[in-house]
């Protein structure tokens, strides 16, 4: 196995989803970007971007890697992250959604990452004894994904204690771009074989980077 293969069989993929008050978004986002420059600090952090959705100003995800389980457990007992979690909790209306993944199918982004580009979160949730087929039309899914223009990631990660979980996680040039592959031969026949084997709403989430 190489180095680089290596490295994404053991780490840790993260997606965190946080919907505070509605008049409490701009007071989130200045705790999330603080978090998240003090996490990147962090032995084994390997990426933390902080992301706000699209036309809700009070919704974040936080999208998380680190080198293995034990770095990603240290940071969930660090005192920058407690501090975090407390601070955070009055501005919220849910519970922060904490999501650990494996990688399924992932490769290095095209190009070094920006604030400027569309991210798009996808959860896909189907039936258990689905899974495996699941898994094969992911995997074509993210193959054809990554030749479309304009595509910059194209990630699939699996829920670790629900295997019949996963997260699609796209970066795109511009909302141009990501309409041409929601409209795409290959995306349209995925989600035509993966409609009989759902087991919830398959959610689509449009963000943007806050830093």
């Amino acid at each position: 196995m190489s180095p680089d293969a290596h490295a994404q069989e053991t780490a840790v993929y993260v997606v965190s989803y946080v919907e505070l008050m509605p008049t409490r978004g701009k007071e989130g986002a200045t705790l999330l970007t603080s978090f998240g420059a003090a996490s990147r600090k962090e032995d084994g952090n390997l990426q933390l971007t902080v992301l706000q959705e699209r036309g809700y100003a009070n919704r974040f995800a936080v999208l998380e890697r680190w080198r293995d389980q034990a770095t990603f457990a240290a940071h969930g007992t660090a005192a920058s992250t407690l501090r975090f979690r407390q601070d955070l909790a009055p501005l919220r209306i849910s519970p922060y959604d904490e999501r650990a993944y494996g990688a399924l199918f992932v490769a290095a982004p095209a190009t070094p990452l920006s604030a400027e580009e569309l991210w798009v979160l996808t959860h896909v949730d189907v039936v258990p004894p689905r899974k495996d087929e699941t898994v094969a039309l992911l995997q074509p899914l993210a193959e054809d994904s990554r030749q479309d223009a304009g595509n910059l990631l194209f990630d699939i990660v699996q829920q670790a204690n629900r295997a019949n979980h996963f997260t699609v996680v796209e970066l795109w040039r511009d909302a141009r771009a990501e309409t041409a592959h929601a409209i795409a031969a290959h995306t349209r026949q995925f989600r035509e074989l993966l409609g009989p084997m759902s087991g919830a709403l398959y959610d689509t989430r449009l963000y943007a980077a806050l830093e």
